[in-house]
């Protein structure tokens, strides 16, 4: 652990497919058939963010999150099958190898995505340790899927892996594994915190979880609980989940030097039966509408970011990559374009500081949906649910976020001056990438 208030540990939990409308203190919990404690009350601890911002899905948030950089640069641009080149290339600089280069143990317990092939494993890409799947959560189906066949779709696995050595297959995952893994995956990372005691080292603890990821199904100490269904149960044991890493980091004494971060990777789930909500917004993920963008963030700091505040400001994952980078005092990669800006000014004093972004691009896949720039949102292709987009727009919709959170009144017409900061910012995006081009797309070779 860090004694160094210089060098702070790093607990960083992401929720898979968890919508903003989901929580109690994002105005859910048993709205949505599941009270949420341990999170409520972690919300209260530090600041929580009501503008917090990702990519369309699992793979491009995940990717940014662990280099800083938008997607469209580095290639992971969306979830790939099993069998097809996928991940993070060797080029990229992870936010666990840069940590660990400068001191930090690393380790990594849940869902990566971001490779699945020796060489793009966590525990190849700066993460000493690592458990948990390769790839996504949908696959513990498989084995349970009428005509499925091993010989021509892969297994999943769970696996493991120790940085210098192979990762290991651990055991087939399937859906009875899928609902224990959340537990098993809390025990993994409370024992790994309990070892890094001894050492004189902070650390960095990425603990991707699994929930609410279809198919959402609860661990059986939790099944029936909520008398709201399994998606609800799910929900119950999430929280339940969270606390007990905050406890246990409570329990070593650490907490003090500490920053946990809990977020989500993106907007909720859009498929039957386990389709979450958004809340005030509309969309899921693989949209560009808010539902989509806007996520749960929540920061505890002790001492350093202040208790039961909340904020507006905008924030976008890749921000993550580059704050705490700052705050470890490790340098950012200065040989590529970083997306990412350094907002701890703005966690530390989030009440008289606005954060250090204005506005992002965001694409889907390789094709530019909107712009976001202070409470506007500008949309090329209007698609309110998966599926149903009418394609590039001929006129590009204009919507105030504020006033119009469900993205429903175009107001281009009389506020054409938004344009200009708009396309500004577009303008310097899309001339960086002309000296940045990333890899193709596994999926157009």
């Amino acid at each position: 652990m860090s004694p160094d208030p210089k060098r702070p540990n790093i607990v960083l939990i992401l929720a898979d497919n968890l919508g903003y409308g989901e929580l109690g203190c994002y105005g859910g919990g048993i709205l949505r058939g599941a009270a949420t404690p341990r999170i409520d009350d972690f919300a209260k601890q530090g600041l929580l963010l009501q503008n917090f911002n990702v990519e369309s899905d699992c793979v491009p948030t995940r990717s940014a999150l662990m280099t800083g950089r938008h997607p469209i640069r580095t290639g992971c641009r969306q979830s790939v099958p099993a069998g097809f080149p996928q991940g993070l290339t060797p080029w990229e600089k992870t936010l666990a190898e840069l940590l660990n280069q400068h001191g930090y143990a690393t380790a990594h317990f849940g869902k990566w995505h971001l490779g699945d092939i020796p060489g793009r494993y966590p525990s190849d890409r700066g993460f000493e340790k690592w458990f948990g799947i390769p790839r996504t959560t949908d696959e513990s189906q498989f084995t349970s899927t009428l005509g499925y066949d091993a010989e021509v779709a892969e297994l999943p696995y769970i696996m493991t892996g120790t940085a210098g050595q192979p990762s290991e297959n651990v055991c087939v995952y399937d859906l009875e594994k899928r609902r224990l893994i959340d537990e098993l995956l809390v025990e993994k990372s409370n024992e790994w915190l309990s070892r890094t005691m001894d050492e004189k080292r902070p650390f960095f603890l990425y603990h991707p979880m699994i929930h609410l990821h279809f198919p959402t199904l609860p661990h059986a100490d939790f099944a029936g609980t909520t008398k709201q269904g399994e998606f609800a149960d799910s929900m119950a044991e999430m929280d339940y989940r969270v606390g007990q890493v905050l406890d246990h980091v409570d329990h070593l004494g650490v907490r003090d030097n500490t920053i946990v971060i809990f977020a989500s990777d993106n907007g909720p789930e859009f498929r039957p039966p386990y389709r979450g909500t958004a809340g005030p917004w509309t969309g899921t993920y693989h949209t560009a509408m808010e539902g989509s963008l806007r996520v749960p963030f929540i920061i505890r700091w002790p001492g350093k970011v202040p208790t039961g505040v909340s904020s507006n400001e905008i924030v976008h994952v890749t921000d993550i990559f580059t704050t705490l980078l700052s705050v470890a005092g490790v340098p950012k990669p200065e040989d590529r374009p970083i997306d990412g800006v350094d907002q701890t000014a703005f966690f530390r004093d989030p009440v008289n500081t606005k954060s250090t972004r204005t506005g992002f691009v965001f694409y889907i896949k390789d094709e530019l949906r909107a712009i976001k720039w202070e409470d506007w949102k500008l949309h090329f292709v209007y698609e309110p649910k998966v599926n149903q987009s009418t394609g590039k727009l001929e006129s590009p919709y204009l919507f105030n976020t504020v006033r119009d959170p469900k993205e429903e009144e175009d107001v281009l017409s009389y506020n054409t001056w938004v344009m200009q900061p708009m396309m500004k910012l577009r303008t310097e995006f899309q001339r960086s990438l002309k000296n940045d081009p990333a890899p193709p797309d596994p999926l157009k070779d």
